[in-house]
Order: structure tokens, then sequence, then C-alpha cells
């Protein structure tokens, strides 16, 4: 599927281009000497939260209750927002007990808004999201990441589109339903969604309502609590040409293998495409449990790595602190460059030696010592 570029409106682009050449001219040498890029943040944040030469900012102007244990964040960006296409997600930074923590939330918000939002569902034994639903307020100032991702709908939409999504899933399907409502899709459209019950059900009342408005859009709920556990089979009782709706599906893991595998059993040719909250189970490193060294090129620190166990986790026990995010391979925060030596990538079984090249720490284990730009 091709990814099309980010668009982002013309006022917003001389100020990313202004704030980044001057962020480069505080990295000259002659200039760092004197005073550093992290002092002028530091001083550009005093003044104001939102000021920044490198960060997008966002302040956060509502906070909506959309289930017991879900809320969405509306936030308005500061000057250095790019923009983003529906289906895309951020990484939203914050700091807990001193500690910088990073995890990806989906944009639940339409492509080209003024305002962008996530919504986040509390998670039990989480750590950022009961922190955004706790501490997080009208007025709060977070720090995101630029959008990614390539969840995203074609330039030419197919005539039949199924959007499937469970629990939280829900939130990106929200954008790329937004999308088609504003390019005035006129074909068939079913958004499919699965959840506990409907008190459960994120934005409920929204999509109601715009299923009254729409002669495209059909809705399609399964509640588990009254109709039981959803299978994947059940697809073929609501949709009699299941085989030619092209399908963006997004939800928990197992629902996510259970339709990939009838896509596959019944050779389906329409495109299935899938915007996962976890990562594929992490193999063991298939190479022998030699003691490799990483010596870490920026910093000066080193430590052993042993056996299967990741470079991030690794790194940790030796009491470092790499950057990180989702721990599972998904939000690329603690990719780094490695310049040389080989690691084996633990999803895919991959090893690999190229010099300079980008790994994820909390995915790959060393298979000889190692040197890396941290």
């Amino acid at each position: 599927m091709p990814v099309l570029p980010n668009t982002a409106p013309a006022a917003r682009t001389w100020p990313h281009a202004a704030a980044s050449a001057l962020k480069t001219s505080l990295q000259h040498p002659w200039i760092a000497s004197v005073v550093g890029l992290a002092a002028v943040e530091d001083a550009l944040r005093a003044l104001h939260p939102m000021l920044s030469l490198s960060s997008v900012r966002a302040r956060v102007v509502r906070v909506i209750d959309e289930t017991p244990d879900t809320r969405t964040f509306v936030m308005r960006p500061n000057a250095l927002w790019l923009g983003a296409r529906a289906g895309q997600f951020v990484r939203v930074q914050v700091e807990i007990d001193g500690r910088r923590r990073e995890r990806a939330y989906s944009l639940s918000s339409p492509p080209g808004a003024r305002r962008l939002a996530i919504t986040v569902k509390r998670q039990d034994g989480g750590l950022v999201s009961p922190y955004l639903h706790d501490a997080v307020k009208h007025g709060t100032v977070l720090t995101l990441s630029q959008a990614a991702g390539e969840f995203v709908l074609p330039a030419r939409l197919p005539p039949k589109i199924l959007l499937l999504s469970a629990g939280s899933g829900i939130t990106p399907m929200m954008a790329l339903l937004g999308e088609l409502r504003s390019r005035m899709y006129r074909g068939d459209v079913v958004f499919y969604h699965v959840c506990r019950n409907a008190r459960q059900f994120i934005f409920s009342q929204q999509l109601q309502a715009l299923a009254k408005t729409w002669p495209a859009l059909r809705l399609v709920t399964h509640f588990s609590e009254q109709s039981g556990r959803w299978q994947a089979a059940s697809l073929r009782a609501h949709m009699r040409e299941l085989s030619k709706h092209a399908t963006w599906m997004c939800g928990p893991t197992g629902m996510m293998d259970a339709v990939q595998a009838l896509w596959t059993s019944e050779h389906f040719l329409a495109p299935l495409h899938s915007e996962r909250f976890s990562a594929a189970p992490l193999r063991l490193a298939s190479g022998p449990d030699v003691a490799s060294t990483v010596r870490l090129r920026a910093s000066g620190k080193q430590f052993v790595a042993r056996g299967s166990a990741p470079l991030l986790l690794q790194a940790e026990r030796a009491g470092l602190s790499p950057k990180y995010g989702c721990r599972i391979g998904i939000c690329h925060s603690c990719q780094c460059t490695k310049a040389s030596g080989s690691v084996e990538n633990l999803q895919t079984g991959e090893v690999s030696g190229a010099p300079d090249e980008q790994i994820r720490l909390c995915i790959s284990a060393a298979r000889s010592d190692l040197v890396l730009d941290l």
C-alpha cells in the first residue's frame, strides 16, 4: 500500500523550518561550546511551556470521558506540529517519578483538524495510561512526537471497506472513518466493533449518530457479555461479500491472528491491513550463550550482554537508562545506530552485521561485541 506524505498547512511549515535552522546553528561546535541546545530548551520552557526548537508540545484543552475507563485528550499543538494522516500515531512523553516515559497512541482526531486528540484506555497494571487519566487535566502541556505509521487509507479508495476493531482498537478507526466522510466516500463501508458490553463501547453516540445520516455506513457491534466470545467466522454472518471488502483492523493480538488466519485459509484477495497493540512474541536467540561487550560510543560507557535477553533489558540490568517507549518493538523510541557488530532480531530471527544500521534495543540481542551510538 503506498504511503502518502504527511500534509500540513503552509502556516505550520515555516516555523518548523526556522526552528530546525536555529537548532542546527546551536549544534555547531563553536556555539555549542558556549551555550548548548539543552540549555536553550530549558530557557524556552521556563518562558512558556509550549516553546521549543525541537519538540512538539501540545496543551490539553479538553478531556472527554468516553467510557468509565477511557478518556479522550484534545490538544492544541505548537507550531512545530506537521500534521498527520488518519490512522497514524504519536508518541506521548511524560515524566513519572523523575523518569521519562513514552508510549504510542493512535490519533482519534480526523485529518486536517486544528486540534489533535488521543483516546486512552486505562490499562490495569499499566504505568502511563493511569498517569494520563489521573494527572493530565485541562491546561496540561504534553510532549509529542510527529505523527508516524502506515495504517492509512490509499489515494484511490476501494469500492468496499471493512473497519474492524475491538476494545480500544477503535481509536484509529474513528480517524479513518472521519477521512472517508471528508472524502465523501460513496462506496460500501462497514464499521464492525467488538467489546464487552454497551458501556464499554467507545464513541458509541458519535457512531450511531453518523450511521443515521450517512447511507454508505453500516454499523455492526458484538457485545461479548451478551453474545459470547467473538469468532472470526462471525464476520460471514454479517457480511455476505466479506471477501470483497478491503479491511483495516485493530485490536487484541488473538483477534487479529484469527482474522489473518481466516483470510489465509479462504484465499481472500481483498487486502487486509492491521495496526497492532502488541508485538510478535520474542524468540530465543539462536546463537551460543557467550558474553558480548557492548560499548556506547557517545557516553563512553559499556556493559556485557549475555544470552537471549534484549539489549534494552541487559543495559538496564547494568544500571544504564536507555530511552524506550513500548518495549515491544512498535514505537521505535529505543532505536539507535549500531556502528559495528552483529545482532539478532528476536521477532524475526534475522541476524545482521551491517555497519551503521538502525536497530531497536527492545527486540535485539547481541551476537558479537557491539558499538552503539548511545
